[in-house]
């Protein structure tokens, strides 16, 4: 009996109708610098923080086209949106008369969600991300791949971000031998072949083919979730031949990939989900971790209970995105979510 009323007493704390979750940090933006006159009042700093904090937000977690629809929001419901923020550095510099502040800024996730709702917005639930590439440079009929690349020297130096982390496979001479088997059609390389050592993970292809034109061709070979997503595009610049084309091609190229990866991982504010699972209490699986650890997922937006006795809560989560997607973001907390005989069901591990 005083199990039960203690199993009930912290449901009541915890999950009452249902308990929102509203710890995120996928909308959190760290890092972000304001500079300004040492004579500038902290009102200024904060709505500047706030603004650039913003702007780094939707380019995070937005496709390109939707980036266009709130780049114009006003500063007022831009505030509106922050949970709080905090001055994580500050350095002076007396004699140049200015001040650098580092601020870190926590946005609320349900009214990230309204806003993206009202737009008719999806965003990506991209935290960090690894991809496995290989960028081949095609010159004058020569193929560069490791050596005497400019794309594989340099593609983790020019604009690193903490999104998508680049790698670069192990050299190896049979993946020169397939490559140079295709030389004259390097877009009919098998990429699952090229990164078979790989083979469960994201990784993509790039191939530059330069020529005597104005304009020159990049083709992209990805897997993404286990997804083939080939695309092309063409690059025009004057200044052939020179490390600034080089880096426009490589900015793009990585703005391309990352816009394929996010595409990937977009979850619909409109369309939740809903399953009911069995949490069957003991030692372990206790309702107050549970509740800590569910917190820390995104995609999880409410619990609630349906019913209750001494060997197990049931419960429904309303969340966003795809099963796959939850069950891996469980594993990521220590829990494990199971499909066995038609019923779902959590345990921590």
């Amino acid at each position: 009996m005083k199990s039960f009323k203690l199993i009930l007493f912290i449901l009541v704390i915890f999950f009452k109708t249902g308990n929102v979750l509203s710890e995120s940090t996928l909308f959190n933006v760290n890092n972000v610098e304001i500079s300004g006159k040492l004579s500038a009042n902290n009102q200024f700093f904060s709505d500047e923080a706030i603004k650039k904090g913003f702007k780094e937000l939707i380019n995070k977690v937005l496709l390109e086209k939707d980036v266009d629809k709130l780049k114009n929001l006003n500063s007022s419901k831009i505030k509106d949106l922050v949970s709080y923020y905090q001055i994580s550095k500050t350095i002076e510099n007396r004699s140049a008369d200015k001040v650098t502040k580092s601020y870190n800024i926590f946005f609320d996730k349900e009214k990230v969600h309204d806003l993206f709702y009202n737009f008719e917005i999806s965003y990506s639930d991209l935290t960090q991300y690894e991809v496995y590439f290989l960028p081949i440079h095609k010159k004058k009929d020569k193929l560069y791949v490791y050596n005497q690349n400019y794309f594989y020297d340099k593609w983790n130096v020019i604009d690193s971000n903490d999104l998508i982390e680049f790698i670069l496979p192990i050299e190896k001479i049979e993946i020169l031998q397939d490559i140079n088997d295709y030389k004259n059609n390097l877009f009919d390389l098998n990429i699952e072949k090229i990164f078979k050592e790989y083979s469960k993970k994201n990784f993509v292809l790039i191939i530059v083919e330069e020529n005597n034109l104005e304009r020159d061709k990049i083709f992209l070979k990805t897997n993404i979730m286990g997804k083939n997503i080939n695309k092309s595009f063409l690059f025009k610049e004057i200044k052939k031949n020179s490390e600034d084309f080089y880096d426009d091609i490589i900015l793009k190229a990585k703005s391309e990939i990352i816009n394929l990866i996010k595409s990937q991982n977009l979850v619909d504010i409109r369309t939740p989900s809903f399953i009911n699972i069995k949490f069957f209490l003991n030692k372990k699986n206790n309702l107050v971790e549970l509740d800590n650890r569910i917190k820390k997922i995104d995609l999880i937006e409410n619990l609630y209970f349906l019913e209750i006795n001494k060997k197990y809560v049931l419960l429904k989560i309303k969340y966003l995105g795809k099963i796959n997607k939850i069950i891996n973001q469980l594993k990521d907390q220590n829990i494990l979510l199971e499909l066995k005989n038609d019923q779902w069901s959590l345990k921590i591990i």
